[in-house]
């Protein structure tokens, strides 16, 4: 796993160092999934790549040091603790409506000794109208969890305006995209053009939705999850 890793970083041109500390989170994880599901990827090499190297690809191609960052639906930390570890002065947050899920984060956090990651034990509709977190980031990603929609209504109200929320995508989601335009445009989102990426010791090619935030968010979004659902 490390050697994969340390190549893929290299490839990214980012520091291969810093394989050290994610082959021990995925060692972290890869433990912890015996007994919660945490992920469906439990092939210590595919870990190496498929999370950790897919999730470095967001430091290679945008600069995170010295900027506020929030992962929307974290999960088991991708990308958001990815990025922590990767860029030690980025202020990451990291949210997830699963107190079980943090909990792990927390074990790896305290393991890696880490200070620049925030927990926050929350649904992303609710924490975007948190008057403290609201227009607060300058970086919103999400990685793969809903509709690019419903990703943009629960992440770009966190983004301030001259940020970007970062959609992790699948490159079949132009579609997704050209649905969602008419209402990143309600809540102040402009979408710029997709960046492709190969992830480093696989064919796998995956794709990011920058979307820039160019207005503030209208009070009324996010709506709660049954309207978002809806409509």
């Amino acid at each position: 796993m490390r050697a994969l890793i340390a190549a893929g970083l290299a490839e990214y041109g980012l520091d291969p160092v810093k394989a050290g500390a994610l082959t021990a989170y995925g060692e972290l994880l890869l433990a912890a999934n015996r007994v919660m599901n945490l992920t469906a990827i439990t092939d210590p090499n595919q870990v190496a790549t498929l999370h950790m190297l897919d999730c470095a690809a967001l430091c290679a191609r945008w600069d995170l040091r010295g900027r506020r960052l929030i992962d929307v639906g974290t999960g088991a930390g991708f990308p958001g603790l990815v990025a922590a570890i990767l860029v030690p002065d980025c202020a990451v947050t990291l949210l997830d409506p699963l107190e079980k899920r943090l909990n792990f984060i927390q074990s790896v956090i305290d393991a890696l000794g880490l200070s620049n990651v925030t927990l926050l034990h929350a649904r992303g509709e609710d924490g975007g109208r948190d008057p403290a977190l609201r227009e607060a980031f300058d970086f919103a990603a999400a990685r793969a969890v809903a509709d690019l929609a419903v990703l943009g209504e629960l992440c770009l109200p966190f983004v301030k305006v001259g940020g970007t929320f970062l959609a992790m995508k699948t490159v079949d989601s132009q579609g997704e995209l050209d649905a969602a335009k008419p209402l990143l445009g309600q809540l102040g989102g402009r979408p710029g053009a997709p960046v492709d990426y190969v992830i480093p010791g696989t064919a796998v090619t995956h794709r990011v939705w920058p979307v820039a935030k160019v207005a503030l968010t209208p009070p009324q979004f996010p709506r709660r999850w049954n309207r978002i659902r809806k409509k």
